[in-house]
């Protein structure tokens, strides 16, 4: 398997080298296919809850790009030809559709050198910590992102210990799974506390970078004896709280977007119908 990394991720070798080790290699794999399966039905459902507000925002810009770039235009040009006093919305909105006709292009090379220069910086590790300490820091936001790592963590960890690897190692394995850059550097601290001979549970607290549930859950596993059923737990409360928040946050988004394409569509109706009312009141 690390001949093939790219195929393969650090996860899976590692869980099937300490249970070549450990002689437990079918009911590792058993445990494995259950974490990817639970993996990919927790993207799936986000996926889904995320699907409908993207379709609506695209939906949004793709009908404010043809308002105007090719309807106004149109409408301009006839009330050129009349040469009246256009009101001010009318002319703000000509304004408007002149300078993104004039630039639009830039706009788009610009979005796309972003777009290039964003993912070639977030290669560069203080680049890529401080936009994860950003997210992280994001009201809302940060705590989902928290706890899908969180949960991805202990969810590893669990596997790793029921396994029978060394909690030591098996820390360190968890830890690489993390995709914030901050918690990674968290549970390497952690790991740190507890080589220094910390309970796991002092050592995940000592951080404060882990949500509160781990903590008490591996304390309570700790001292009862079942760490691996505690993680799994823990891990299930905080894939929970996080498909909670995603539907909240999807909740709200819908309705907003659709109120904030509402108010766009109407202000650029109400700047094509204001010359054609006021044509009206000077005819009569």
């Amino acid at each position: 398997l690390d001949r093939y990394p790219r195929t393969f991720p650090a996860l899976y070798r590692g869980l099937v080298g300490a249970a070549v080790e450990s002689g437990r290699l079918p009911e590792v794999l058993g445990r494995l296919a259950d974490y990817l399966e639970a993996r990919i039905a927790l993207r799936e459902r986000f996926a889904t809850a995320l699907i409908y507000p993207a379709l609506v925002g695209v939906v949004a810009l793709a009908v404010i790009a043809v308002l105007l770039v090719y309807v106004v235009p149109q409408v301009v040009s006839v009330y050129q030809q009349s040469r009246q006093t256009l009101p001010w919305l009318t002319q703000a909105l000509i304004a408007t559709s002149s300078f993104f006709r004039a630039t639009a292009w830039f706009w788009i090379a610009a979005l796309a050198l972003a777009a290039i220069g964003f993912a070639l910086a977030m290669r560069r590790p203080p680049f890529r910590d401080a936009v994860h300490r950003a997210l992280l820091s994001t009201p809302g936001l940060g705590r989902l992102v928290r706890s899908l790592d969180t949960a991805r963590f202990a969810s590893t960890l669990a596997i790793l210990v029921a396994s029978g690897t060394p909690l030591l190692r098996a820390l360190d394995a968890a830890g690489a799974v993390m995709r914030m850059r901050p918690l990674a550097e968290a549970a390497a601290a952690a790991s740190a506390g507890v080589r220094e001979g910390m309970p796991l549970a002092r050592a995940l607290a000592a951080t404060r970078a882990f949500p509160p549930v781990l903590v008490h859950l591996t304390a309570s596993g700790e001292g009862s004896g079942a760490l691996a059923p505690m993680l799994e737990r823990a891990a299930a409360d905080l894939e929970r709280e996080a498909e909670r928040r995603i539907a909240w946050i999807a909740a709200l988004v819908q309705p907003l977007m659709i109120v904030v394409m509402g108010a766009i569509v109407l202000v650029l109706v109400l700047a094509i119908m204001l010359p054609i009312v006021s044509m009206n009141q000077l005819i009569r």
